[in-house]
């Protein structure tokens, strides 16, 4: 085994670790520890991505739920359009998409550019999420469902799922507290199960059907970040996890401005 690989394997215990830790966001950074760690490509690391969030939110989200802090209903309200969209790009667009979506001169605009660049993008909105301080909304009347903004906020969410193979817990949080008229904590809790569903049926219901998995390398990946979990989970009785989030947060920011410097900057 090369020494890069057990590098990606330190970074799969890493984001289990965050996770069981500060309770999200390690997920994250599965795409960029699969496409530079092990080296797979855009398409493979995307969808090695969803099955590693999906299972990784389902674990959370069982918890959560015999905490008794899951609004199934609501989870399947926002979910189904979710799963709808995440299915159809998974499916469907990325593997119609072409290597080289452009040319400008010499220049070549790739589907590794879009997805990761994408991906970029949308980590730093994610990473201010975890910056900014958390307040409890109060909730006076009943959960209350905008169905025409939710079917729509589902697919979107479903869409950009499928594109970057990332979670978009920082998306749909805010929409269940603001479309749905859910507590924070109950948001927080639905949103796993939601991003579980919407992102294993991605990978299964599109991935898994256009492309070949290597499950013995996702099954290994996925175990290790499973064990990071738990050990995350006994730390936090140690560790204030708050304050590591913003850490975290800093991390990501980072992160993306290296994953877009070297997608646009160095490999073109």
């Amino acid at each position: 085994m090369a020494i890069i690989e057990i590098f990606g394997y330190i970074g799969a215990l890493v984001i289990g670790v965050s996770l069981g830790l500060i309770g999200g966001g390690g997920s994250i950074l599965a795409v960029p520890v699969l496409a530079y760690l092990f080296s797979v490509n855009e398409k493979v690391a995307t969808a090695y991505s969803l099955f590693i969030v999906g299972s990784s939110a389902l674990l959370g989200g069982i918890k959560q739920h015999f905490k008794g802090l899951v609004d199934w209903r609501t989870a399947i309200v926002f979910g189904i359009p979710a799963i709808i969209g995440v299915t159809l790009v998974r499916h469907f667009l990325i593997p119609a998409l072409p290597t080289v979506i452009f040319t400008i001169s010499t220049f070549e605009f790739t589907r590794r550019m879009a997805m990761f660049g994408l991906f970029a993008v949308l980590m730093i909105p994610a990473a201010l999420s975890m910056l900014k301080e958390t307040n409890e909304k109060q909730v006076t009347g009943l959960v209350a469902y905008n169905y025409p903004i939710i079917l729509l906020e589902g697919l979107i969410v479903g869409a950009i799922t499928g594109m970057i193979g990332a979670g978009g817990g920082f998306l749909i949080i805010p929409a269940l507290v603001v479309l749905a008229n859910v507590k924070m904590k109950v948001a927080v809790a639905t949103s796993l199960i939601i991003i579980a569903f919407k992102s294993l049926m991605g990978f299964f219901l599109g991935d898994a059907l256009t492309m070949k998995i290597d499950w013995q390398f996702l099954g290994l990946f996925s175990i290790i970040s499973f064990i990071g979990i738990f050990i995350g989970s006994y730390l936090s009785n140690f560790i204030d996890g708050n304050k590591l989030k913003k850490a975290f947060g800093y991390f990501i920011i980072i992160m993306a401005i290296f994953i877009f410097y070297v997608e646009f900057f160095i490999e073109n």
